[in-house]
């Protein structure tokens, strides 16, 4: 047999679940917070620099307005509106004022040089450096006051490091208070799962605290209604942890009952055989060996037949169409011999017409017709009838019946002659007592019903055994129609008619 997967132990099992859940439950949250962080940021960004471009068209007008001129028909600024246009900025600034031609009237600082850009009332901002350091350029067309009004061409450059902590800045007043959510969410999920698997933790504990043959069902009415199914179907599967258990244990107890005694038996004659010199005698007893060792070989045969048709054993169960009239034929001429060893007229009464099929496992049904006919030939009287019929019956049933004229079965005995072990008493022929067990077995197995009845004629019994029919044949089942024969070693006895 092969070794089962070992299964992982119970605590690496429980996180896995929980960590699913979490992961399930978390992620798109989580994605959806890296999502909006990207959103959030690209905002921010815009926001930072649709806020600085506006403050340069402002430093630019204010350069116009503040300029003043300077040596050789220069610009400039005063050192009181220099210092205001840099108080407190972290930024780096540099700016310039230019005439039609493109010729500097006046600047501070320095900054790349930008394309020209046409008189205009737009503010065009371009990407520049100042000092190797990224820098935004506006640039736009203003009348300026020390020129007497002339418009001129202002440009002012800014370092972006004042844009991008203004970004980060609206970024953290939009994101921390959205962390500082999903923190809490993770916390509550996590908490939810927790709690919401303890009755999995519980069910888990209320298993592993039991030993193996405690099997008593669990109490699902404490469990939420999604984990109650879970519950019943262990109770479910208890349930028939506890037949199993019970029908292996009522074997093994069965099969020590039942082979104590014929290897007892076998062991005292050993033991006389051994004491003999005669070998007559020896012969003898050896013969009763022989025997015995048949007596307890079919009595194996029997008890494994019997733990083979335990009603659990569905999952072994391979039905396929069979004839029942032609299986029963074939098994009947089978059993002559044996019959004519006895000399028991054997007969067989096939159906008019041809019966149709059942659904049947043809080696259990081999064992069921085996031990009818083995429980008739056995207890029949010698020079006894015993007939074996087979006939279609309304309601979509057929009908298998095995008459005997053996010892008529007490009324208040045909229950229980279909128990294990049970003989009736007075029986002289040997038998383990496990035919007609199996016989039930076998036949609840296929859905069929038992019973045992006293015989037409008044004189025997009847078993009969009704299986259910199939609504539609795939082939005519025509072999044993109509067929019927009778042996016997007595030329004048006739077959027992079904």
């Amino acid at each position: 047999m092969r070794p089962a997967d070992p299964a992982p132990p119970a605590q690496a099992r429980a996180p896995r679940l929980q960590r699913d859940l979490l992961v399930w439950l978390l992620g798109p949250l989580l994605v959806l917070m890296a999502l909006d962080t990207g959103v959030s940021w690209l905002t921010a960004v815009r926001a930072a620099g649709l806020a600085h471009d506006h403050a340069l068209r402002v430093f630019a007008q204010q350069i116009a307005q503040q300029v003043r001129p300077g040596a050789a028909g220069k610009l400039e600024l005063g050192p009181e509106a220099a210092s205001a246009l840099v108080t407190g900025m972290p930024d780096r600034r540099a700016w310039r004022i230019a005439d039609a031609a493109g010729a500097s009237l006046g600047g501070g600082g320095t900054f790349e040089a930008a394309e020209r850009v046409a008189p205009g009332d737009a503010v065009v901002f371009v990407q520049t450096r100042i000092d190797g350091q990224p820098a935004r350029l506006a640039s736009v067309w203003l009348p300026v006051s020390a020129a007497g009004g002339e418009r001129l061409l202002v440009q002012v450059a800014e370092t972006e490091a004042g844009r991008q902590a203004l970004a980060s800045e609206i970024l953290a007043q939009e994101v921390l208070p959205q962390l500082l959510l999903i923190a809490l969410a993770t916390a509550t999920v996590y908490l939810g799962v927790r709690r919401g698997l303890r009755p999995l933790s519980r069910l888990r504990r209320s298993l592993a605290s039991r030993s193996h043959r405690d099997l008593r069902p669990l109490t699902s009415e404490y469990f939420p209604a999604e984990v109650r199914p879970l519950a019943d179907e262990v109770n479910q599967l208890m349930e028939r942890l506890g037949k199993a258990m019970d029908h292996q244990s009522r074997f093994v107890s069965d099969a020590a009952h039942q082979l104590k005694t014929p290897v007892s038996g076998l062991k005292a004659q050993i033991e006389l055989a051994l004491r003999e010199t005669d070998p007559h005698a020896l012969h003898r007893a050896l013969r009763q060996l022989q025997a015995g060792a048949d007596r307890m070989s079919r009595l194996v045969a029997q008890l494994l037949a019997l733990a083979r048709n335990e009603p659990d054993a569905t999952s072994t169960l391979r039905l396929e169409p069979a004839d029942l009239a032609g299986f029963a034929l074939e098994r009947s001429m089978e059993w002559v011999p044996q019959a004519l060893r006895r000399g028991i007229d054997l007969g067989f009464d096939g159906p008019a017409q041809a019966c149709p099929p059942v659904l049947a496992d043809t080696e259990r049904l081999r064992d069921l017709l085996d031990n009818l006919i083995d429980n008739a030939v056995r207890y029949g009287r010698e020079d006894g009838r015993i007939t074996v019929s087979v006939s279609e019956q309304p309601r979509g049933q057929v009908r298998l019946s095995v008459h005997d004229d053996g010892p008529r079965i007490p009324a208040h005995e045909r229950e229980r002659i279909f128990e294990r072990f049970h003989r009736l008493l007075g029986a002289q022929a040997e038998g383990s007592g496990l035919g007609l067990a199996i016989v039930r077995e076998i036949a609840s197995l296929h859905g069929a019903q038992v019973t045992l009845e006293d015989d037409a004629d008044g004189i025997g019994n009847t078993f009969t055994i009704m299986f259910p029919a199939l609504d539609e044949a795939a082939a005519e089942p025509a072999s044993a129609a109509g067929a019927r024969f009778s042996i016997s070693k007595n030329p004048e006895s006739k077959k027992k008619s079904g």
